[in-house]
């Protein structure tokens, strides 16, 4: 049988193969690339499970899924790590403070904030953090190198047992290479740019006698456009060692570390640019910044058995944050300013094992998989502080807080008939949490458990064509401290505690077809996704809360073109409408949820020269409930052009915002107040301060240059 370049076959015992098979845990079988087109079957051997000649097919389950080549992430320009995700069609990376910070993400009608409903791990760990300082599923992937990824493999909605928290939208996975490819021992590579940047990386990988390193160590600073330098300083660095153990068993040991510092130019009134105030890249605060470090040891064990195989990792993360912010300048505070400081000392350790079979049910063609997934944070201490310059004058709260979760799972794939599959799923998940609270009104413990079954139906009405019909149930977390929470810790206030678990249900329909002209494969989805109780941001405190509950429907679309074998053509563009699900007068509209994405782009390779481009575009979005404010469209060129001249020596030069286009990576609408402006009142003289656009720009032309030797 052979389906979408995927060979079931009982080559289950060829120990390359085996070395790979779930090899990824972290890669699940996907046969696609960006766009949710198809993967050649070449280039999947790193990450396509192959079952014995009784096994299933592992197609793909929803339109939606995809995976992303190394060779494609060479030829990509990149503004920042975290646009890798917008490999991930419809996904739409930006920055509203400086690059230490977690990105701002666009995904399905969200704006996810820092990551919250899109889960992402790297190398089998998980990136987002509960109970964060800053915003509920902080994913920060500065410390991702690009150049040593093997991979992204996304997939949208919650139709996938393995895929726990945070993963309402979708799930991305990343991990590193083993090794560099044959003939290659490593690279060394310098850039310089516009605006203070250079950025240095040293990796390679060697043979020893019991198995393989992979090292490397990068270097970066910069000051980008900002009126106040950013004064980036990261260093950032990997260790990996593999170990073959015979039979295709084998043990891979990562360690990994990051630390970063900035100053941060965060959103920035836009009444303050229009009066002359600040100039369009100018700062209110410029004492805004911070500092970030991310330190982990993982393990993860493959033993492939005659059946099927098993897998296993475990990891322990030790990460701080420290975050100087102020969105409302002096609305609070006249004569201190309301700047704050966040502050977390946090330690993650987990532990995930899966046990896949392929067999028969029922004299058909199956695959089982049963898993379980443990994972422990400790916080101590988690805070809030007022802040002048940086410097604490008073303790808003601190908290040491202990979070549990347990999760298990089952999923089954059957082939019943050549043109049916079906795809069943059920997942359990505990949660335990401990909150020990500055003020003791505010301290708890308590659990919370969520179900959450899945089905999915695949027709192949040809063999060219599939046709998805997809239902699930997730969720994501709240931060726990909002389950303990009586009284408010600013005003004293009582206040109502929040659940810990948010139920989202999922639904879509789907068609991939292949080669409708040669080399052209297309997608195209209907989705929706209710929500138990949306996350929205609070410009007052720079966070994210709990509020309504929330129905989100869409229309995806993608295609691929290889019209030449080094020329691709992506494109894709997404169309999404998000409502509160309860009137209430203010209005249903849910304020930045994203209503319209395009992008495409082109990677060509000829001769010594390489070639890739990126187009993007962020339509206009609600920025209020009723809708009578909305933030302006944004459309972005991308350009990295290489050439080798010499074979083992590449020279590249990047080009982001080509065209100069003056855009905002982020808006928000709220109320603010500067030093010595005047304000409105309420009722009892209180100011209100100045309801108002916020932008953060999106960064002007900026050139780069570079040189890599290979050796």
């Amino acid at each position: 049988m052979r389906r979408m370049g995927i060979t079931l076959s009982a080559r289950l015992r060829s120990p390359r193969l085996l070395q790979t098979l779930l090899g990824t845990a972290l890669l699940q079988p996907l046969a696609v690339m960006a766009g949710g087109t198809q993967q050649n079957e070449l280039a999947l051997d790193a990450t396509t499970v192959h079952a014995p000649q009784s096994g299933t097919r592992t197609d793909v389950d929803t339109a939606n899924t995809g995976y992303v080549s190394r060779a494609q992430l060479e030829n990509r320009p990149l503004l920042r790590p975290g646009e890798l995700l917008e490999t991930v069609p419809g996904l739409i990376v930006t920055q509203h403070s400086g690059d230490g910070k977690a990105n701002q993400y666009f995904l399905r009608g969200f704006n996810l904030d820092h990551g919250t409903d899109l889960s992402t791990t790297v190398a089998g760990m998980p990136v987002n953090m509960r109970t964060h300082a800053h915003g509920q599923g902080y994913t920060d992937l500065n410390f991702v190198i690009p150049e040593l990824l093997n991979g992204i493999a996304y997939r949208k909605g919650p139709y996938f047992a393995e895929e726990g928290d945070f993963s309402a939208a979708g799930s991305v996975r990343m991990d590193y290479i083993d090794r560099f490819p044959d003939g290659q021992h490593g690279i060394a590579q310098a850039e310089i740019g516009e605006h203070g940047y250079k950025r240095g990386l040293l990796a390679g990988s060697t043979e020893l006698p019991t198995g393989s390193l992979l090292y490397g160590v990068e270097w970066l600073t910069e000051n980008g456009p900002w009126t106040v330098p950013e004064g980036v300083h990261k260093l950032n660095g990997v260790l990996r060692y593999t170990v073959p153990l015979g039979g295709g068993e084998r043990l891979r040991i990562t360690g990994m570390a990051y630390k970063n510092a900035w100053q941060s130019t965060d959103q920035v009134p836009q009444r303050a640019i229009d009066q002359g105030l600040i100039s369009r890249f100018g700062a209110i605060d410029p004492t805004d910044g911070g500092a970030a470090s991310r330190y982990s040891l993982s393990a993860d064990w493959l033993r492939p058995l005659g059946d099927g195989a098993v897998t296993a990792n475990a990891y322990v993360i030790k990460s701080r944050l420290t975050l100087f912010s102020n969105f409302t300048y002096a609305l609070n505070n006249p004569e201190r300013g309301d700047q704050f400081m966040q502050f977390e000392n946090r330690t993650t350790a987990g532990a995930n094992a899966a046990r896949t079979w392929f067999g028969t049910l029922a004299g058909r063609d199956s695959e089982t998989e049963i898993g379980t997934q443990v994972r422990y944070d400790r916080l101590d201490p988690i805070s809030l502080s007022l802040t002048e310059a940086r410097t604490p004058y008073a303790l808003v709260r601190s908290d040491t807080v202990n979070e549990t979760s347990a999760a298990l799972y089952a999923r089954n794939s059957t082939q019943w008939t050549p043109w049916l599959r079906t795809v069943a799923g059920l997942r359990a998940d505990q949660f335990w949490y401990e909150v020990g609270s500055s003020n003791a009104s505010n301290s708890g413990r308590g659990s919370d458990h969520i179900l959450s079954p899945k089905l999915s139906l695949i027709l192949s009405p040809t063999a060219q064509t599939d046709v998805f019909f997809n239902w699930g149930r997730g969720y994501h977390s709240n931060d726990v401290r909002g389950a303990t929470t009586t009284v408010d810790p600013s005003t004293g206030s009582p206040v109502q505690k929040v659940s810990v678990l948010v139920p989202a249900v999922g639904y879509e329909a789907g068609v991939r077809t292949r080669n409708v002209l040669p080399g052209l494969q297309l997608s195209a989805s209907l989705w929706r996704l209710d929500i138990g109780s949306e996350l929205v941001f609070s410009g007052d405190s720079g966070t994210t809360e709990p509020s309504r509950p929330s129905r989100r429907t869409g229309i995806e679309l993608a295609a691929y073109y290889t019209p030449l074998p080094d020329l691709i053509v992506d494109a894709d563009a997404a169309f999404s409408r998000a409502r509160y699900r309860d009137h209430e007068a203010v209005g249903d509209y849910i304020p930045e949820a994203i209503q319209t994405t395009a992008s495409a782009g082109v990677s060509w390779a000829v001769g010594r020269w390489t070639l890739g481009t990126r187009l993007r575009y962020l339509g206009p979005r609600p920025l209020i409930e009723d809708n009578s404010v909305r933030s302006a469209s944004s459309f972005l060129v991308n350009l990295k052009a290489g050439y080798r001249i010499r074979k083992d020596v590449r020279v590249f030069v990047e080009v982001l915002n080509v065209f100069n286009k003056r855009a905002n990576d982020i808006d928000y609408y709220y109320a603010s107040r500067l030093k010595g402006e005047p304000s409105p009142v309420d009722a009892d003289g209180v100011p209100t301060g100045i309801q108002d656009h916020h932008i953060h720009p999106a960064e002007p032309r900026t050139l780069r240059a570079g040189i890599a030797w290979s050796f």
